[in-house]
């Protein structure tokens, strides 16, 4: 047992790193957001805790950790920036398929340095061309939102390569240094996941570092398992932010903050401002928590295993559950924390902009996961998002 009253074996884990790793990003969270990416201070910080080794297999000389330690990382150091977390989240989220897709070759690439941060983009900015060379692919084309771009090692972007009539699409894993960057991304929120446009221009990729994204029957080479549990862990980024918001917000009530326009000495007088707190603070922690039951769910599955397709779309939508239920909190704890909330130099409104804008995330869409249940529930249709 440390000084702190925590259990040294939990500080030592990953998520007791990314608790102490967290105290950095917090110190840079405004200077992330106001460059567009993150800070070299942050990914030092992350990459000293070895936290970008998350989801790199042990043989590979990464963690291996499982989904609900990497969710538990994410939590952690959403908190301190939910934008370096949320690099972190996707290049753990980008391994885990990368360590499933690539050939051997580029898998000694790929891990040659577990830290390495990737990048990846499967959605064009424009027409991509692609032609067969000698030993691989020479390529052209631009893709968006690719987070983290300008501090990756490696980069993976959908091609499309055409063999006489039949094109294929692949995943190209190339060194990131290899592609231009468009500084396009300018947001309300998540500004500092630096998630700008990459741009090739007759860039060439080896043979042996194209990666088919689908089986000969068009089934995706990824399991669905994976794609599903890399959502939770950049969900966690979000949760951490409205985590740490609700430790804001509640270090200002207990400080004995008067309730302006009121007899109130203080803002925590009121039994309705306490119940306001507790019910944001319970839809953050049942937010949380039905994403820990879920990780725990897909690990126990494993995920190169499979679950009946009615339990992955009901775990669909315990992740847009959880994405809401964060969004909801944030909202009561900007009722109770009031207009002052807002100003610039105040944290809480980055973290709001940051939750309002990485809960709307495609992944974590709402009507469509829920049309998607009612599909599966009933066997009336096939599922509208790909890969269910």
């Amino acid at each position: 047992m440390s000084d702190t009253g925590v259990d040294s074996s939990e500080e030592a884990g990953p998520a007791g790193r990314a608790r102490m790793a967290a105290v950095t990003l917090a110190e840079n969270a405004g200077q992330t957001e106001r460059d567009c990416r993150p800070t070299a201070n942050s990914l030092a910080s992350v990459r000293a805790a070895g936290l970008f080794g998350l989801a790199v297999p042990v043989r590979d000389g990464g963690l291996g950790a499982d989904l609900r330690t990497s969710f538990e990382v994410a939590v952690e150091l959403g908190r301190g920036c939910p934008s370096t977390a949320w690099v972190t989240a996707l290049t753990a989220g980008a391994k885990l398929m990368l360590a499933r897709l690539v050939t051997e070759e580029a898998r000694v690439d790929l891990f040659a340095d577990p830290a390495a941060i990737v990048s990846s983009s499967a959605v064009p900015g424009g027409e991509l061309t692609s032609e067969r060379v000698p030993g691989g692919v020479r390529f052209s084309g631009r893709w968006k939102t690719a987070s983290g771009c300008e501090d990756a090692s490696w980069t993976t972007v959908a091609v499309p390569i055409r063999d006489g009539e039949q094109v294929t699409r692949m995943a190209a894993l190339i060194p990131a240094k290899s592609l231009a960057v468009d500084r396009t991304w300018d947001v309300a929120g998540m500004s500092g996941t630096g998630s700008h446009t990459l741009v090739a221009d007759r860039v060439f990729v080896a043979e042996t570092h194209l990666l088919p994204m689908a089986l000969t029957d068009g089934r995706s080479r990824i399991p669905a398992l994976v794609t599903l549990g890399s959502m939770f862990i950049a969900l966690g980024a979000l949760l951490g932010a409205a985590l740490a918001a609700r430790d804001l917000v509640q270090r200002v009530l207990a400080e004995g903050r008067a309730a302006s326009g009121t007899s109130y000495q203080s803002s925590v007088d009121s039994p309705l401002a306490r119940y306001w707190f507790s019910e944001a603070s319970h839809l953050m922690d049942t937010a949380v928590q039905r994403c820990r039951l879920a990780t725990e769910v897909l690990d126990t599955a494993g995920l190169d295993g499979s679950l009946p397709v009615q339990e992955r779309s009901r775990l669909r939508m315990e992740l847009v559950t959880a994405a809401q239920e964060c969004r909801q909190g944030m909202e009561k704890l900007l009722d109770l924390h009031g207009a002052s909330g807002f100003v610039r130099s105040n944290p809480l409104q980055r973290l709001w902009r940051d939750v309002a804008v990485g809960t709307r995330h495609p992944q974590f869409s709402p009507w469509i996961t829920a049309e998607d249940y009612g599909r599966v529930l009933f066997g009336v249709d096939t599922p509208a998002m790909r890969g269910l």
